[in-house]
């Protein structure tokens, strides 16, 4: 079963307290995703990491305040959470899937990852039945991207030690719902072991 690990918007405004929108706790799990994404690069596991690029004026800031504009810092992963080589799939006409590189970075200006059209279509070219999902926040853009997954047919699992939601009990609802529409949740040291 063809797998990929895809990592959700895994940003400094996210993961930490200084951030322009940090997800509460998630510096927790800054440590975890960094041994996910560096287990699939070493294993050849395709690795697609979704990143919020703003713009400074987009939609979604009438929803949530300003946060992740492209080429602040605030818009930048931990250096933990990067392989040594990146592509870049921006959310524009004749952009490139970045098969060249072992970690492929899907720049969004939304919530949905599949707000970006390549998504969808990088996850075809690879042909992945299999998706290990973890990142920030669980519920609401980990919960598109599952949730989208799932209804693509896809095998969606949640590393539940390397999520973290707006809440304690937004996180448990997601999961719960999660679990009901067939999605698995696992731990890191389940696929690191």
């Amino acid at each position: 079963m063809k797998t990929a690990f895809i990592d959700i918007d895994t940003q400094l405004d996210f993961l930490y307290p200084a951030g322009a929108l940090h997800v509460p706790g998630a510096e927790r799990i800054v440590d975890a995703i960094g041994r996910l994404n560096a287990h699939a690069v070493s294993q050849g596991i395709p690795l697609v990491s979704t990143m919020d690029a703003h713009l400074e004026d987009d939609a979604e800031f009438r929803s949530w305040s300003p946060h992740c504009v492209a080429g602040t810092l605030g818009q930048r992963k931990p250096a933990a959470t990067l392989s040594a080589r990146t592509a870049i799939v921006r959310n524009a006409a004749g952009a490139d899937l970045g098969f060249d590189a072992p970690q492929i970075l899907v720049e969004k200006q939304s919530v949905d990852a599949f707000s970006n059209p390549y998504f969808p279509r990088l996850m075809e070219a690879l042909a992945v039945e299999r998706c290990v999902v973890y990142g920030v926040a669980l519920d609401v853009c980990v919960r598109h991207a599952a949730f989208a997954l799932l209804k693509m047919g896809r095998r969606v699992e949640i590393v539940q030690d390397a999520v973290r939601g707006l809440s304690a009990q937004n996180e448990l609802r997601m999961l719960n719902e999660f679990r009901a529409a067939g999605g698995l949740v696992i731990s890191a040291s389940a696929l690191l072991d």
